[in-house]
């Protein structure tokens, strides 16, 4: 892999932007969201699995792209593990000049020692040489952990996980520092899959009754200083738009008593999420934890392909979203509360300029995540920086996060994100809009120390 990869091709530009990246390059990793399975930890002598294991089949960005090819899923899901990889090995110039192929380059490369194309020609020798290393104990995921120096790793667990595996960590021993973080849109998304079982599963890990609005309210405070005492820094948030809104207690109750019998009405679903949404910011003052929120995706726009095969294959869809009267009733009561810190993540580039870097730049609480899933990208960094920087200014964002459940990609993310850093940064000291201490300064805080301070890590 060239050493000055994703660099400007201008020497001046280039030069300063090498220099920035090697105060950065070997800096540890911090990972404050993300979807890796802390199981996988749990057990000292957890492994991956095969190649296929690794790298296909839990990997949504692959599936998606080979199914868009007219490949089905069965084929990349179910069978012999040899023959998904030799598939994927085939289809490998799919990936050429995408997110995905250079993660997967640099995978392959810097964590395997692969250091030559994927083709249907050598796919069986591939599938032999990483499954080797696989079943070596160096390439345990604990030893793994170590090796990529990562300082913190944040899971994503929904409000109901007794947070087992978080516990088997703690009590192994080991230093790995896994936190894991409260997700609860399970049981606060009323149009959530399977949530009437969900609020019988929050009944029964806060062994107390959930029959009303304000027992629900209850137990997930009970679940977020769980969450608290076993390392959690943040909360996480999906919704399909960023609506708030404040409901009366009549409202709110007739709406959740209808949920509970499955009688609810069409809009009973958004109402309740905006209201929601109020109410973990008034949680977040309360016990600290940082509120993230991700709104803008369609979930499981392709309903053959989520019925036959379920969540996450590739088939959630942006949708144009609207930040700024959405979250007004939110600001308008807690906006200038310095004890609320609220993440904002967007699928809507749309907004970065016009909406996200000018809110950003004005109400405390609020700092922007970094480009967010289809935009955590080489091109996708550089429009972040190029929207949003002037307005908000760099110290009202949140750093980076690999948001990934690729256990082997996050030194890939991490890496492209200081080398994009690094070279936005060089072009502004070439232009002269910052010197160089500036820009020593800004590449160590967008490394690592936006991230930490964002996250309270």
């Amino acid at each position: 892999m060239n050493p000055d990869r994703y660099f400007s091709p201008d020497p001046s530009t280039r030069g300063i932007a090498r220099e920035l990246y090697q105060t950065v390059a070997t800096l540890p990793i911090v990972s404050p969201h993300g979807h890796v399975d802390p199981r996988l930890f749990a057990d000292p002598n957890a492994t991956f699995g095969t190649p296929a294991d690794l790298f296909i089949i839990p990997d949504h960005y692959v599936t998606r792209m080979l199914y868009s090819q007219g490949i089905p899923l069965e084929s990349l899901l179910t069978g012999d593990h040899r023959k998904i990889w030799k598939l994927f090995c085939e289809k490998f110039y799919l990936f050429r000049g995408t997110p995905s192929g250079i993660w997967l380059t640099h995978e392959l490369s810097q964590v395997f020692g692969v250091d030559e194309k994927p083709s249907a020609s050598n796919a069986d020798r591939l599938f032999d040489s990483v499954s080797d290393k696989l079943s070596s104990p160096e390439f345990s995921l604990r030893q793994l952990f170590e090796r990529f120096n990562i300082e913190v790793l944040c899971t994503t667990d929904a409000a109901t996980d007794t947070l087992e595996h978080h516990q088997a960590i703690k009590d192994s021993g080991w230093s790995g520092n896994i936190r894991p973080t409260f997700r609860p849109d399970g049981v606060v998304n009323l149009d959530a899959p399977n949530w009437k079982a969900n609020i019988e599963k929050l009944e029964q890990v806060t062994n107390q009754p959930i029959t009303n609005y304000k027992s629900f309210i209850q137990a997930l405070e009970q679940r977020r200083i769980f969450f608290k005492s076993m390392g959690a820094t943040a909360t996480d948030h999906a919704a399909l738009t960023p609506a708030t809104a404040e409901l009366t207690p009549s409202e709110t109750e007739t709406i959740f008593q209808r949920a509970l019998k499955g009688e609810s009405k069409p809009n009973d679903a958004a109402q309740f999420t905006a209201h929601m949404l109020m109410e973990m910011a008034r949680m977040s003052i309360d016990d600290g934890l940082v509120m993230q929120l991700h709104p803008g995706s369609l979930r499981n726009h392709n309903d053959i392909i989520f019925q036959k095969f379920g969540l996450d294959k590739g088939a959630d869809i942006p949708i144009q979203t609207e930040y700024t009267r959405n979250l007004l009733p939110l600001l308008n009561k807690y906006g200038n509360n310095t004890n609320l810190s609220l993440i904002l993540f967007t699928l809507d580039e749309t907004t970065y300029s016009r909406e996200l870097a000018t809110l950003a730049g004005h109400y405390p609480v609020l700092k922007l995540g970094p480009p967010w899933w289809f935009h955590d990208s080489l091109n996708g960094m550089a429009r972040y920086f190029d929207q949003v920087m002037e307005t908000a200014g760099l110290y009202n964002t949140a750093g980076f996060n690999d948001d990934t459940r690729a256990f082997c990609s996050i030194p890939a993310r991490h890496d492209v994100w200081r080398r994009a850093s690094a070279n936005w940064l060089a072009g502004l000291v070439v232009r002269h809009i910052i010197d160089e201490n500036d820009a020593n300064e800004m590449i160590q805080d967008m490394a690592v120390n936006l991230a930490k301070r964002a996250y309270k890590l």
